[in-house]
């Protein structure tokens, strides 16, 4: 089962170098950080999910709606990499759609 902790945008953005390093961990230094910061990643924001038959999926149209598995107001899944890392909001920035993560899920991962 996955544990939840709330962390802000600052903390997921900058390496935090007072934190105590991890035990059984190496000390890892901001320049070998380096290396990985530019390596792209795929983030996915899910609204939610429908399922059908094939013959539903063609009888649709333009302004057809196909109905979620989500309630309004609920929270989205937010995946990176095709993994589960947090669950946010929808927001509105200007005049595009964004993502406010309000929840941050650890992994089960040793």
């Amino acid at each position: 089962m996955s544990d939840t902790t709330d962390l802000t945008l600052n903390e997921l953005q900058e390496p935090n170098e007072a934190a105590a390093p991890i035990a059984g961990v190496a000390e890892i230094s901001e320049k070998d950080l380096n290396a990985v910061y530019d390596i792209p990643v795929t983030v996915q924001a899910v609204l939610g999910r429908a399922q059908m038959q094939v013959s539903q999926l063609l009888k649709l149209g333009r302004g057809a709606v196909v109905e979620l598995d989500r309630k309004v107001g609920e929270a989205i899944d937010i995946y990176v990499n095709n993994r589960l890392v947090a669950r946010g909001e929808v927001v509105v920035v200007e005049d595009r759609l964004g993502i406010t993560m309000t929840e941050i899920i650890k992994s089960d991962r040793n």
